[in-house]
């Protein structure tokens, strides 16, 4: 029951990241069409926020569990492997936008980056995006400044222990000077209204990609801003 309750759960993440794909695509606005079907009693607004992907302990694991569990007894979970596949390619969506953006190489780019953590409130970065949208940075030849309210310190001991060029700061400013745009992934609550005067003047330009749709009621473009979210 654990394993089937937390999997439905996954479904309707990877369902409305899905949706946010297609919306992309197709000119449409994935935070329109959240409001629209979870005004619907039967669906409701739990869990289908646009996003990088889901993390943590449970969601991945009981995901896996429950698939393995099928599998041992003659059975292939379709729906439940399209839940794992979906996610597992949602988690680069910020990376393959800033590659969109700037190009396959980003060598000598630097990239300030705001959350750690799979989700806010802990410091557990188990299947966080920010691991897999890191080392895509990486790979390409970028620079990451870090920070986070908890998770720095988790980072630097195991999930990125030894991996160079990630700095880490303990200000959400300090991250942003003379970087080439800024990266959420995590929605704490002291990301949710900054002050994008500061963003701006700190950034070498104002460039935001923003992997939980936290500012999409600000109107940035209108700010000066060029604006990545997902779904839109």
């Amino acid at each position: 029951t654990k394993y089937a309750a937390n999997t439905m759960l996954a479904t309707k993440i990877s369902f409305m990241n899905e949706i946010a794909n297609i919306c992309e695509r197709v000119g449409a606005d994935a935070n329109m069409v959240r409001i629209g079907i979870g005004s619907d009693k039967r669906i409701g607004y739990s869990f289908i926020y646009p996003g990088a992907g889901y993390g943590g302990s449970c969601f991945p694991k009981d995901v896996k569990a429950l698939k393995k569990i099928a599998e041992e007894n003659g059975y292939k979970a379709n729906l439940i492997t399209s839940v794992e596949n979906v996610n597992d390619a949602q988690k680069l969506v910020i990376a393959n936008k800033i590659v969109k953006r700037f190009g396959e190489d980003l060598s000598g780019m630097t990239f300030g980056l705001w959350g750690l953590s799979f989700k806010p409130g802990t410091d557990d970065m188990r299947e966080a995006p920010a691991i897999y949208t890191i080392k895509e940075l990486l790979k390409r030849g970028a620079k990451v400044k870090a920070y986070d309210p908890k998770a720095i310190e988790e980072a630097q001991s195991f999930y990125l222990k030894g991996v160079e060029n990630v700095t880490y700061y303990k200000s959400k400013y300090e991250v942003l000077k003379s970087s080439d745009a800024l990266i959420l992934l995590t929605e704490w609550k002291e990301f949710r209204s900054p002050d994008f005067v500061e963003i701006k003047k700190q950034l070498k330009s104002a460039i935001i990609f923003d992997g939980r749709n936290q500012y999409n009621a600000f109107n940035l473009e209108e700010q000066g801003f060029e604006y990545f979210q997902i779904g839109k």
